[in-house]
């Protein structure tokens, strides 16, 4: 099968697990606060947890090369990658719900996702292409003297510890297992979305590296929803002289996967603005997560799934700006609790 068919197979398996289980990693940070509840940041660590192990494991069974990854390519500029992460963060709070998250709700009939997802896909090309990208250079010029190593492997390599690559992997799975535990007692249905869709992750490595043809190669990916968001606007609109890829083709998977489910469990309801405030938040926050997605190098699914089960210690930076950015977003301009919110 090709990797549109199977990316948009993969989509479908994603946007369903993740309707079906609530998932999004915004609900985890807001779980921080004093009094939250953790069941949905535990599940994002849970998730993080089954990428890590099944992406690691198939790459030491031939299945992928990551070595190619996108994530663990030398000279990632972090200082923008961390900045950019911040600014992310911030604009999922603004907008109640990163890219991924979105394209799940709007599945499930809230028109204000589509805004949201409309204005992040704008930004997205913006920068990388359009009248921002002089900006992002800039920024991204900021980080020319970032550590060389790219992976946690080849840093603990380089600090003479034995086993860099088993460290790697155990002491992350270890502490992210032990959080994700209660998780499991508690709420086993969001247990097991959570898992399939740390599957996913993994799925989507062996898909792009089983289809890459060497006479046309391509970039070694897994699932991420920014630069995906903003080609499947170009897509959209010039499709007759653009072919359809990979990250295209799990957008489209993502919305029917989300859709269906959303129709087997009565969930569909369309829903609106309830104010002009509110679809100002919307636009700011689309606008906010497509550019710092672009210099973070991708977004709550990008970097923290995708780009941290590689090891890529890039990953981890923008992560950790994800989640700072939402956490002071979340004091500076609490979520709104009138019709208008979306959820």
């Amino acid at each position: 099968m090709s990797a549109v068919a199977l990316g948009l197979i993969l989509g479908a398996i994603f946007g369903a697990a993740a309707r079906a289980g609530g998932f999004c990693l915004l609900r985890g940070v807001q779980g921080l606060r004093p009094g939250g509840e953790l069941s949905a940041l535990r599940a994002f660590a849970l998730a993080m947890l089954v990428a890590l192990l099944a992406t690691q494991g198939l790459n030491l069974a031939g299945g992928t090369d990551l070595a190619a990854a996108m994530p663990l390519r030398a000279g990632n500029p972090w200082p923008s990658m961390a900045a950019g992460g911040v600014i992310f963060g911030i604009g999922m709070v603004l907008a109640n719900a990163c890219g991924a998250r979105s394209l799940v709700l709007l599945a499930g009939g809230n028109l204000r996702a589509l805004l949201v997802l409309l204005c992040l896909g704008l930004a997205t090309q913006a920068t990388l292409t359009g009248v921002l990208a002089p900006l992002r250079m800039a920024v991204q010029g900021l980080g020319q003297g970032a550590p060389a190593a790219p992976s946690l492997p080849q840093a603990l390599a380089g600090a003479g510890i034995a086993f860099p690559l088993l460290v790697s992997v155990a002491v992350p799975a270890l502490l992210l297992g032990w959080f994700a535990l209660p998780l499991l007692r508690r709420n086993p249905r969001e247990a097991a979305m959570a898992a399939i869709i740390g599957l996913a992750i993994a799925g989507g490595w062996w898909i792009t590296h089983a289809t890459d043809d060497p006479f046309d190669p391509r970039p070694l990916t897994s699932l991420s929803f920014v630069g995906p968001m903003g080609e499947t606007l170009l897509w959209t609109m010039l499709s007759t002289g653009r072919p359809l890829g990979f990250g295209v083709a799990v957008i489209g998977g993502t919305l029917a996967g989300a859709f269906a489910t959303a129709i087997l469990t009565r969930g569909f309801r369309p829903e609106s603005f309830g104010s002009a405030p509110q679809m100002l938040r919307a636009v700011a926050g689309g606008l906010l997560m497509g550019f710092g997605g672009v210099l973070a190098l991708g977004c709550s699914i990008g970097q923290g799934l995708s780009g941290f089960s590689t090891l890529s210690l890039g990953s981890f930076v923008a992560l950790a700006g994800i989640v700072a950015g939402a956490f002071a977003a979340l004091s500076l301009f609490p979520r709104p609790t009138h019709a208008g919110a979306m959820t």
